[in-house]
């Protein structure tokens, strides 16, 4: 017998039954698979003396657990919360793993991710429920090592001398629910066709880009719409000035644009929204406003502090009048939109991935200093190479980027991080080289491999993950912490950046794994070696399609559900005919009703004799359709045991149910 099965008959979790039994002097090691039924009957007999050592045994660990996290309380003393804190960072501070973090969260009811922000109030209950004191941690008195990217670059500017602050070109970030013209409003303010060219109509990479008005330059950040990439739409909002918030006319708020909101609102960021669509006969700019108000964003003509423009970015309608807007909210936070062209740079990475050609490729937005051609090029203390290139928005070369400017830079020796800080380090500071591990994207948010044990009860699907940049690869990552399930599950065993290699198909050989790639191509010598070793290749441009694949193989893998309906109970009168594994029987129906195909169970004083099938029904010496209650009549049975006059036969029906997954995936 399966541990799996004695367990779930005992009611008690595999991992519970595993442990307690060589307490209980059965000799069961704590991976083990299977047990003799002989062994399996014993442990049943003595259940219940057993589920009372089980019993003490998580008394037990449950007061040590308790003085442990209260000793690590007291060890740490108060805990500062900033306003708003993602459940990794939380639980970093708080000095527990994250998954004790989660379900402290669940127990208040509250379900969430390791990405997840939750506001201060909410962190402060489970941090007290945990027994931690906590505070709010004061303005200007965040500590360094947890700085947001944007908050670093403000700290340095804010260090500076006020006479050596000049005026930056506004960070734009454009944000809004998916299809709702994010993309279109961004190609029509730099005039180039790139909205044509991404997959399904959503935007899967941040871009940057810059345009002038007025004299004036205006840097925009593109962030997807998609809620899978929730975590590179943060840090695009960590170090912009000002967001835009596009909302269709035609669709009005959606679920992406309340998100959204929230992001805005978190980040501080002042903000316009750009009311889109406004040429179709459906739209409808005061339904936006109205589906807005309610959720607290209320337009300066409501008396209100949100600019609204109604604009259509398929036509250029009122496009002018947006920037326009967007630089009279920037001359309001002039104060803020400054930096020193002539020190250090320091800016924050967009994007990164690996180019065949030109090595590891990053887009910079330079924030404060100006970056020149062979400056060197450091993360934290670790040294990530030098600029042996840089390249504009328009794919021209450049000797320096001032503050402001987003910058395509060839040198790095290893792919950056999105949201990481670079910065030039002082001359003569020594810097550590970078560890090659942080190139295969082990720093990114992952799913963790699943433990041995684990392994034992799920059934995975092994994946080798392969995108075309750092960006898509964290937000399949991301995302993949969705897929939770207590039978199925996914293991990521390896990721990586460019196209599918033969060393993947090897490794997917070895460890049984399927090959995934995103935005990536599969070159015919490795489809090849994958047809020869019979690895499952697949390359995907939607992310839909990704995940509603991954969705099916999981689903395939659940044992179905199995649904039992009780049909009736019949004593037996009298037996007509016995041959070998048929009989013909007659008796009475006591409950319910009997029908043709009905599978049965039957019973002598109580305890099970066998199990068989109806093939017919007879009333006198009719077939009929079905028995009622209180009828008497005949029945040919199929069953794997003799039965006799005085058993009783219980009849149902069972049906296997596919069962569905149900994953909060990408809408």
């Amino acid at each position: 017998m399966n541990v799996t099965e004695l367990a779930r008959k005992l009611r008690v979790t595999p991992e519970d039954l595993r442990g307690i039994l060589p307490d209980a002097g059965f000799d069961v090691g704590r991976r083990a698979i299977k047990i003799d039924d002989r062994t399996a009957k014993k442990v049943m007999e003595s259940w219940p003396q057993i589920a009372q050592l089980l019993e003490k045994k998580r008394a037990a660990a449950k007061e040590a657990a308790a003085a442990e996290l209260k000793k690590l309380a007291t060890e740490r003393g108060p805990v500062q919360l900033p306003p708003v804190i993602t459940v990794r960072d939380f639980a970093t501070r708080l000095g527990l793993p994250v998954t004790r973090v989660i379900q402290e969260f669940m127990k208040n009811g509250i379900l969430a991710s390791l990405n997840e922000r939750v506001d201060y109030d909410t962190a402060s209950i489970v941090a007290e429920d945990l027994g931690f004191q906590v505070s709010p941690l004061a303005e200007g008195d965040q500590p360094a090592e947890v700085l947001s990217t944007g908050d670093i670059i403000k700290e340095a500017v804010g260090a500076e001398a006020k006479g050596s602050l000049v005026a930056r070109p506004p960070v734009i970030v454009v944000m809004g629910h998916v299809d709702h013209g994010k993309t279109k409003l961004l190609d029509t303010i730099r005039s180039a066709d790139v909205a044509a060219g991404e997959a399904g109509g959503i935007t899967q990479h941040i871009g940057a880009y810059q345009t002038q008005k007025n004299g004036r330059l205006i840097t925009f950040i593109d962030t997807p719409g998609h809620e899978a990439f929730t975590a590179m739409r943060s840090r695009g909002a960590k170090i912009a000035d000002i967001a835009i918030l596009v909302v269709a006319a035609d669709d009005g708020v959606q679920p992406q644009t309340k998100e959204a909101i929230k992001i805005i609102e978190a980040a501080k960021l002042p903000f316009v929204v750009a009311i889109n669509k406004v040429d179709k006969p459906e739209a409808d700019p005061e339904r936006v406003k109205r589906e807005l108000s309610e959720l607290n964003v209320l337009p300066e003509e409501w008396g209100g502090n949100i600019p609204m423009q109604p604009i259509s970015a398929k036509t250029g309608l009122n496009i002018d009048k947006l920037l326009e807007l967007i630089l009279l909210v920037a001359d309001v936070k002039a104060d803020e939109i400054r930096a020193n062209p002539n020190r250090r740079a320091q800016g924050t990475v967009i994007e990164s991935h690996v180019n065949p050609g030109e090595g590891v490729v990053a887009t910079l937005l330079v924030q404060n200093g100006t970056l020149k051609r062979n400056e060197e090029l450091a993360i934290g203390s670790d040294s990530y190479g030098k600029v042996r290139a840089m390249k504009n928005y328009r794919g021209e070369n450049v000797d320096s980027a001032p503050p402001g400017t987003p910058v395509r830079i060839l040198g790095f020796r290893v792919a950056p991080q999105v949201g990481d800080v670079v910065e030039v380090p002082e001359a003569g500071k020594k810097l550590e080289r970078v560890r090659e591990l942080r190139a295969t994207g082990e720093k990114i948010a992952t799913v963790e491999k699943a433990s041995q044990e684990e392994a034992e009860e799920k059934k995975l699907v092994p994946l080798i993950i392969k995108a075309d940049v750092l960006g898509s690869l964290e937000a399949i990552l991301v995302s993949f912490e969705k897929f939770s399930h207590p039978e199925v599950g996914l293991n990521v065993v390896s990721k990586g950046l460019g196209n599918i290699t033969e060393a993947d198909v090897l490794r997917a050989e070895a460890t049984g794994a399927h090959v995934v790639g995103f935005s990536v191509l599969v070159p015919p010598p490795v489809a090849e070696l994958a047809r020869e070793k019979g690895v499952s290749v697949k390359t995907y441009k939607i992310i839909y399609d990704l995940f509603n694949d991954l969705t099916a193989q999981l689903e395939g893998m659940l044992t179905p559900e199995v649904v039992r309906t009780d049909f009736g109970r019949l004593l037996i009168l009298k037996i007509f005919r016995t041959e070998r594994d048929e009989q013909i029987v007659g008796g009475r129906v006591e409950d319910g009703r009997i029908v043709k195909g009905l599978s049965f169970e039957a019973r002598r004083g109580g305890e099970p004799l066998a199990k068989g099938e109806v093939k017919t029904v007879q009333s006198g010496k009719q077939e009929v359709p079905e028995l009622r209650m209180g009828s008497e009549g005949g029945m040919k049975v199929k069953t794997s045991a003799p039965l006799a006059e005085g058993d009783s036969m219980l009849f149902y029906k069972e049906e296997k149910k596919t069962r569905k997954i149900v994953f909060d995936k990408p809408k």
